[in-house]
């Protein structure tokens, strides 16, 4: 390594630790954030990135993951049961003792996002294959899109590290399934 190579990458190194600095000084709550939160989050940026690069080929939009989805139902390869346990993590936090829990509307559905689909399959009501598994990635694309856009920072990305483990599990298995690693 050349000492150009050196201090160039001597200050890449200080400039990635000012930011983290930076971040645990000004942004609201991450301090506080254990790092177990901190790093579920970060790998969700770089799955989510991965997936969207090698399974939606570079362009993720609701109407495409359905797509998608509709796809693997056709060709068989949906495997929806690699997914019942995620699936029934969602369940819990977002259905409870008969009813949708204070949690749902967080989620943000919006039309595209095939609300009904997603209320019915997380009531329990519905138990279609093809439906349990758009529902458990419309969540990780909520997830991603209320991280991105904001949402999750109006409660300071607290009580994150569950529904991040659940949705990086869930972007891995569909990586090695249905991405370019499965090739």
């Amino acid at each position: 390594m050349s000492p150009t190579t050196a201090t160039t990458d001597h200050g890449i190194e200080r400039r990635n630790f000012m930011s983290m600095q930076w971040l645990l000084a000004k942004a609201p709550g991450f301090q506080a954030l254990p790092e177990s939160d901190r790093a579920a989050i970060f790998n969700f940026t770089f799955l989510w990135s991965l997936f969207e690069a090698q399974v939606m080929e570079n362009f993720a939009r609701a109407d495409l993951i359905c797509d998608k989805v509709d796809v693997w139902h056709d060709a068989g390869t949906l495997d929806a049961d690699s997914y019942n346990v995620d699936l029934a993590y969602f369940r819990r936090r977002y259905f409870a003792d008969g009813d949708f829990t204070y949690h749902f509307p967080h989620l943000k559905l919006r039309p595209a996002d095939q609300p009904d689909v997603v209320r019915s399959v997380i009531n329990g009501s519905n138990n279609d294959p093809r439906d349990r598994l758009l529902t458990v990635l419309m969540i990780v694309w909520r997830f991603r899109n209320n991280l991105f856009h904001g949402e999750k920072w109006a409660y300071q990305l607290e009580g994150q590290l569950s529904n991040f483990t659940h949705a990086n599990s869930v972007l891995m298995r569909l990586l090695e399934r249905h991405g370019q690693l499965a090739a």
